[in-house]
């Protein structure tokens, strides 16, 4: 698989689960530590991101590492 298809899985993910917690970019990233624009970076695929960060999003998520990694409906 190619890198920026990995940079789309995540993208979509991050945005889903974020969205399924009902909160905005600002709120999340205010949550997690970051600042808003990076969440929206990461959201549009513009930002590649450490093993930190992924671990960072999933944890305040209460996800894994791979369900942000994993394409498609399974990860619910």
């Amino acid at each position: 698989m190619e890198e920026t298809e990995y940079r789309n899985i995540i993208a979509e993910n991050i945005k889903k689960y974020r969205e399924i917690q009902k909160l905005s970019q600002e709120a999340f990233a205010d949550l997690v530590g970051f600042h808003r624009t990076y969440i929206g970076s990461i959201e549009r695929c513009e930002r590649n991101l450490t093993l930190g960060t992924l671990t960072t999003i999933a944890n305040y998520m209460k996800i894994t590492v791979p369900d942000l990694l994993t394409k498609g409906d399974n990860n619910e």
